[in-house]
């Protein structure tokens, strides 16, 4: 059995998961924890659930979805995976954490390993599948769990919307290349985790993302 938890941190309302199999093996993916208290709450949660954190996943590398890479990284001491398209992403958060009140912004490391299209990973008994869905960022991912029937997905999908495209590197036709050839080609009951708001299923979004209306 594969377990999912979701907490919602910083100002963004980011939702950071932890994800782990039956003998605890836990990956950690877009940890958004940024004060202190919010690092705690992780943290405990981990101790508590005698979690044995195996890898640090980012989806991308906007900063409500990187706060708290440098704090995982310095406690556990894991392999980093981002997909290379979004370094410069990543390299650039420390040039705007002040803008959106992040003044203690801890940078986050590089990546130990990259992540690419359709690349197969497993921890443990966790299962899943790399997809690259660019739009939003141009190194986007999500990581589909085919036995779980589901995917943790970022920020491409929300419940009835959709991720932004005006920020750097964000563009709506190659977003909307990457839900409709990627992610409304999983099966319709597939759930969707996502970086912000409540789940939702591929199903629903198919029927009622306004994104059908661009």
């Amino acid at each position: 059995m594969t377990n999912f938890q979701s907490f919602q941190f910083n100002a963004f309302q980011e939702n950071t998961y932890l994800v782990w199999d039956k003998n605890k093996n836990c990956i950690v993916i877009d940890p958004g924890c940024y004060s202190r208290d919010e690092q705690m709450e992780l943290s405990d949660f981990i101790k508590s659930n005698e979690l044995k954190i195996v890898a640090l996943l980012n989806t991308h590398a906007h900063i409500d979805h990187v706060l708290g890479n440098q704090f995982i990284l310095n406690n556990y001491k894991v392999d980093y995976y981002l997909h290379t398209d979004d370094l410069k992403v990543l390299q650039s958060v420390e040039s705007y954490a002040h803008l959106y009140g992040f003044e203690g912004y801890q940078v986050s490391p590089q990546p130990t390993k990259s992540l690419v299209h359709n690349q197969k990973l497993v921890f443990g008994d966790l299962e899943m599948t790399v997809l690259h869905t660019p739009g939003h960022a141009p190194g986007h991912v999500v990581f589909y769990f085919e036995k779980d029937n589901c995917v943790v997905n970022g920020d491409v999908l929300f419940r009835g919307s959709f991720g932004r495209v005006d920020l750097p590197g964000g563009n709506l036709e190659t977003l909307k290349a990457s839900i409709f050839n990627i992610m409304f080609r999983l099966p319709e009951e597939t759930i969707v985790y996502c970086g912000h708001g409540p789940q939702t299923t591929i199903g629903v979004e198919k029927k009622t993302n306004y994104i059908l209306e661009f």
